[in-house]
């Protein structure tokens, strides 16, 4: 079977197509703006480098935020377009915080995993998952403190683009493992979207929204 994913939601525009568990396509640019434009010609240009037609995917994956307002909604609106076009092909959405605790290896892995990724605020999004990578709470927007409350007297594994600024304070933590990759890498929410099939438990994609949009009225 083939599994399409794709991600907006960051500061780029993210598209892998697998064939089983192997990634055979990807397309993988940093941009600021403009990736709901580059969506859809990219994800052509994936599928004729493989002599594929978009009714052939068996699986569609798509990354839910959080992330930036206009990238969260781009992504969502195609692949629910994607799945008004093609009715037979399964469609799930993949939050950023579960691509980031998948991507970590065993020796990684601590009982305690907590992922934190970047706000450009004071606050972090944050989410807490076991070694099973099984969820231990909502995600939520948190300030730093309230982290460190969740934290302390625990040893914890802690990965996403929020980490470096995390710690640019003493944590006073016990650290198992450190990761700060810079964004959600779009394998990882293909594999996550393939797991949830093969578990029979998709979940039709709504945006991931953990505070209000950043908006203004012009005077």
């Amino acid at each position: 079977m083939f599994t399409l994913a794709f991600d907006t939601t960051a500061n780029g525009c993210a598209i892998a197509l697998l064939n089983g568990t192997e990634v055979v396509g990807k397309y993988d640019e940093e941009m600021d703006f403009g990736q709901a434009e580059v969506l859809i010609p990219q994800i052509q240009n994936i599928l004729k480098r493989h002599n594929l037609t978009f009714a052939q995917v068996g699986l569609l994956g798509v990354c839910i935020g959080p992330g930036s307002f206009t990238g969260v909604r781009s992504s969502i609106a195609a692949a629910r377009a994607f799945s008004l076009a093609c009715p037979q092909m399964a469609i799930t959405g993949v939050s950023a915080f579960e691509a980031y605790v998948h991507s970590l290896d065993i020796t990684e892995l601590s009982k305690l995993n907590a992922v934190i990724i970047e706000t450009k605020r004071e606050d972090f999004y944050f989410q807490l998952f076991n070694g099973k990578l099984e969820k231990l709470e909502d995600a939520a927007a948190l300030p730093y403190e309230q982290i460190i409350d969740k934290l302390k007297g625990q040893t914890v594994t802690l990965i996403g683009n929020g980490v470096e600024r995390f710690l640019d304070k003493p944590s006073g933590l016990v650290l198992h493992a450190i990761r700060m990759d810079k964004s959600a890498n779009i394998a990882d929410i293909a594999a996550c979207a393939l797991q949830k099939y093969k578990a029979k438990k998709l979940n039709y994609p709504k945006p991931l929204y953990l505070r209000p949009a950043d908006v203004c009225v012009k005077s």
